[in-house]
């Protein structure tokens, strides 16, 4: 069998990519909020 590593999935790589980008999206709801004054339900129109 070959060991080939698995480049779709539920890899090191991909989670550490999809936490980093949970961050960033984060950092910048909180930041548009501080900015706005609004919340992202506000922002958006369904309140």
């Amino acid at each position: 069998m070959d060991n080939k590593k698995a480049k779709f999935g539920f890899t090191e790589a991909a989670e550490n990519w999809n936490g980093r980008l949970a961050m960033l999206g984060l950092a910048i709801g909180i930041a548009t909020e501080l900015l706005t004054g609004q919340g992202i339900l506000s922002q958006l129109g369904l309140i």
